[in-house]
């Protein structure tokens, strides 16, 4: 067996050898840039690390059914995403040792590159499951493949981009379909009277949520003291409400011919936080929380990058074309991969509240004896 030494396994000398810049020679390139470059190709790095966790996770909600160890792996893995990206928000703090006139020392050598030409940031998001048609505009024209070719020909960035498209299976796309797929108060897909059941399930929970809206509103309503429209505006607040968590349930928010199976994922996130104490629900409720966690630690990647860039060079345009911190603070803003799991916390109920279920004893434990 070959003795291993820690600088061929982590192979030191040809990764110290990958800082020379636009000329390929280290000589040329001062401090500031270097701190540049070493960073980045860190993220690059990180981004590579973050692809194999998710594609495993990924291809574990493939899986029909998903075994319970496997829930667990994925869990797992999506929490080293999470805490991957936390790392990554903390490098911008080294960037910000550059000032702006340290930066435009080296900036006009990196036109037209820009952070927007990283296929594997790219691939990211394709696999979590941003949706073509939510992507924000360059505004330098064409779609952003156009901004991954190389003078109009295929890069390695376009071509990754591209097969991983080719997929055609993202991770929210396997977490819907495993959210569709959960048993909800002992009914599954497929089985007599599913849709009724879990129609009647939702009813009850609504019936819920009128209950404890009312609730509220007889506790806040004493304490307008203005006036009698000051109360009436508050009754058409809480009315609001309820008329909300009906049209989310039943998912009136999209085409007829979707709504029964957007319907019943959501029902199945209700029922997975709700009732998340049953012992067959805790990994499903992990695996629920983990994916917030991650888009959260996302969202803050991308609003702590718009605010370095701004720190460090204001809001010029971006060595791409970009119309640099504006299109940041979009993306930070509109880039909403997983909604519904977000979109549920707003009608969670305490559980004291919560309706009783017909076949709790479904998501017990079952010893054999």
């Amino acid at each position: 067996m070959k003795r291993v030494s820690y600088w061929d396994y982590i192979a030191v000398e040809p990764l110290l050898k990958l800082q020379g810049g636009v000329d390929g020679d280290e000589a040329t390139v001062n401090n500031d840039e270097l701190l540049f470059i070493v960073v980045h190709q860190v993220y690059e790095l990180w981004f590579k690390l973050m692809l194999r966790e998710l594609t495993q996770a990924r291809d574990f909600f493939r899986r029909n059914p998903v075994p319970d160890h496997l829930l667990a792996s994925s869990v797992r893995a999506l929490r080293r995403v999470s805490a991957i990206l936390a790392q990554a928000v903390s490098h911008f703090e080294l960037i910000e040792t550059l000032t702006t006139r340290d930066f435009l020392a080296f900036r006009d050598r990196l036109v037209p590159a820009s952070g927007f030409q990283s296929g594997q940031m790219r691939e990211i998001e394709v696999l979590l499951g941003l949706e073509e048609q939510s992507r924000i505009s360059l505004g330098t024209g064409g779609s952003y493949l156009d901004a991954l070719k190389d003078q109009d020909h295929p890069s390695p960035a376009h071509q990754r981009v591209t097969a991983r498209l080719a997929e055609n299976a993202s991770l929210r796309e396997v977490l819907d379909e495993w959210l569709f797929r959960t048993p909800i108060d002992g009914s599954s897909p497929g089985t007599d009277g599913d849709r009724e059941r879990v129609q009647a399930f939702l009813q009850r929970y609504l019936d819920a949520v009128d209950s404890e809206a009312r609730r509220r509103l007889q506790e806040a309503a004493p304490l307008q003291t203005h006036s009698d429209e000051a109360t009436g505006r508050l009754q058409e607040r809480y009315r609001a409400e309820i008329a909300q968590a009906r049209a989310f349930l039943f998912a009136e928010d999209v085409p007829e011919e979707q709504r029964a199976r957007q319907s019943r994922i959501r029902a199945a996130l209700v029922f997975i936080e709700s009732y998340r104490d049953l012992p067959l629900l805790a990994w499903p409720r992990e695996v629920v929380d983990t994916i917030v966690e991650l888009e959260q630690r996302f969202l803050l990647f991308r609003q702590r990058h718009a605010r370095m860039v701004e720190r460090v060079i204001g809001r010029r345009i971006g060595t791409g074309g970009s119309s640099g911190v504006d299109y940041l603070d979009q993306t930070a803003l509109r880039y909403r991969i997983f909604r519904n799991f977000w979109a549920v916390r707003t009608i969670l109920l305490r559980e004291s509240v919560l309706p009783p279920l017909d076949e709790p004893e479904t998501y017990s434990f079952r010893f054999r004896g």
